[in-house]
């Protein structure tokens, strides 16, 4: 159990508690694999905030993608920041190859971990910022207990395996309830969100606490990578450059 005290959230001038920054992370999985250092100069450049890199295993999601060769690689190519979520049966096993290969951020499922505690001090103890990733179903008490230990929670908006799916809309919800749980708690909490998330959501999504949003086939599918992620930070509140 975590030993962490419980901290007063920061408010604003309307007594309203301060959420952390917003941003805006393309998901490499639904870019072009055959020219994707040119993929990530385009994001870089269009202001991406970080870079999600979706990790499966073909065994806890119904698909196989990359490992840490490939991040060792997108590491060489960008600055911003590689944020890894392992989608995998064993991830303890993979940590320190992320770690090495030069994962800043890097979360892992609870319902693939035996002792989620355990698994989170090690991401951290590898010099990595740790995060927990939940399913559609599964209840925000999964983490509760060491929320205080986490930097961010990442809720899937579509059953993980696959992008192009349609957001699910029964988590908008479990967004609310997590936010007013780390407003009391833990308010430096990020809130992650990864599935369907569109310019027509996208909105919506961040009026129920979420900060960090994760975007594929709505970034990449797009002829202008710029004006796409332009888009989205207005659409959040972000500050244009």
């Amino acid at each position: 159990m975590s030993g962490s005290t419980l901290q007063l959230s920061p408010l604003d001038a309307a007594g309203s508690p301060v959420r952390p920054r917003s941003l805006i992370c393309p998901s490499i999985l639904a870019a072009n694999f055959a020219r994707l250092g040119d993929e990530l100069s385009l994001i870089e450049a269009g202001g991406a905030d970080m870079v999600h890199v979706d990790v499966m295993d073909g065994h806890f999601v119904p698909n196989l993608t990359i490992g840490p060769p490939v991040v060792r690689d997108l590491r060489k190519a960008t600055r911003l920041p590689l944020d890894c979520h392992l989608m995998v049966e064993s991830p303890d096993a993979l940590l320190k190859d992320f770690a090495d290969a030069g994962a800043d951020k890097l979360s892992v499922h609870a319902e693939a971990c035996r002792h989620l505690h355990r698994t989170v001090q090690a991401i951290r103890g590898l010099g990595m910022k740790p995060g927990v990733a939940l399913n559609p179903a599964t209840p925000l008490d999964a983490v509760s207990v060491i929320l205080e230990d986490l930097d961010f929670v990442l809720l899937m908006t579509v059953n993980p395996g696959f992008g192009g799916q349609r957001f699910i809309e029964g988590v908008i919800p479990k967004i609310r309830s997590l936010r007013a749980l780390a407003d009391r708690r833990h308010p430096s909490l990020s809130i992650q969100v990864d599935g369907g998330i569109t310019l027509d959501n996208v909105a919506r999504v961040y009026d129920a606490g979420a900060d960090w949003f994760v975007a594929g086939t709505a970034i990449f599918g797009t002829r202008d990578y710029s004006a796409t992620i332009g888009q989205f930070k207005r659409s959040v509140g972000i500050p244009e450059a």
